[in-house]
């Protein structure tokens, strides 16, 4: 396996190669992990991503899988790389996190099956699907600012070719707390399912992002808080939640809410505890 990571060098967007804990960029230079700053390891043309696809995450909510799965667009506007800055807008509480792993497509991909689809597949790496749940009530049907306001996308911190999804733990953890631990075994349907299914319809390009799903216990996380998603065999991406200076404004389109719906799903999908409610800050 060779780890792709897309960095700032010397003020130039740099792909480099991972060389135990250095990156080396293809002049020779080379940067220490821990103090590169991360880009986004790729570039994609678009976002897409499943709704529910783990069996733990199915459990929690208490309903039926679909016959199929279903799907909504993060806007690359939202994306962010490994130790970016999450950003929750003033005036907004309900920011959870959900642990993923990223397809990334290599070469074009248009009426494949599911078993051409890998070979359409460049790698991996590890994306953090945060949503802003106070949008909930007037986006539910598109998810539009509730998953692509801006920087809910960190993708990171590199690209992995040849890894063998199959059977993989992942977790996410706040502040060096597990909230989150699941494995691809979970999966209705995989990574190479995802792709053909999307691609009857919609090509996708080199670059291009599909988000796999999230295992049970999505939480809401708060300004200071330091969440990591860590895959088995792709590493950790890392990120930090800051609060927005600007509030959201309130001389157009619809505001903030919290109603049953958002509390319950930012809580987790308790339905039988609506009136539970978390921690501000």
């Amino acid at each position: 396996m060779t780890e792709f990571r897309r960095i700032l060098l010397d003020g130039n967007v740099v792909q480099t190669v991972r060389a135990g804990e250095e990156l080396r960029a293809p002049d020779g230079r080379t940067v220490a992990i821990e103090e590169a700053t991360h880009l986004p390891p790729v570039v994609p043309s678009k976002i897409v991503a499943v709704h529910l696809n783990y069996e733990s995450r199915v459990a929690e909510f208490g309903i039926g899988l679909p016959d199929a799965p279903t799907y909504f667009h993060k806007p690359t506007s939202a994306l962010n790389a490994h130790d970016g800055a999450v950003v929750r807008p003033e005036r907004c509480k309900w920011l959870n996190f959900e642990g993923e792993i990223a397809i990334v497509i290599g070469k074009t991909a248009r009426n494949v099956s599911p078993d051409e689809a890998g070979d359409h597949i460049a790698g991996y790496t590890i994306a953090n699907d945060y949503g802003l749940h106070d949008f909930r009530d007037t986006d539910a049907g598109s998810m539009l600012r509730v998953k692509g306001s801006d920087t809910l996308c960190p993708l990171g911190p590199g690209l992995i070719d040849d890894w063998d999804f199959h059977d993989k733990r992942i977790r996410t953890l706040v502040n060096g707390e597990v909230k989150q631990d699941g494995n691809t075994s979970e999966m209705k349907w995989d990574m190479n399912y995802l792709v053909a299914d999307i691609a009857r319809t919609i090509t996708l390009f080199p670059g291009d992002v599909l988000l796999s799903g999230t295992p049970a216990t999505s939480r809401t996380v708060y300004p200071g808080d330091i969440v990591e998603v860590e895959v088995e065999g792709l590493g950790t991406l890392r990120n930090h939640i800051v609060s927005g200076p600007v509030p959201v404004r309130e001389d157009c389109g619809a505001q903030p809410t919290e109603s049953e719906e958002v509390l319950s799903t930012a809580l987790g999908g308790d339905w039988e505890h609506r009136g539970q409610r978390a921690p501000q800050r």
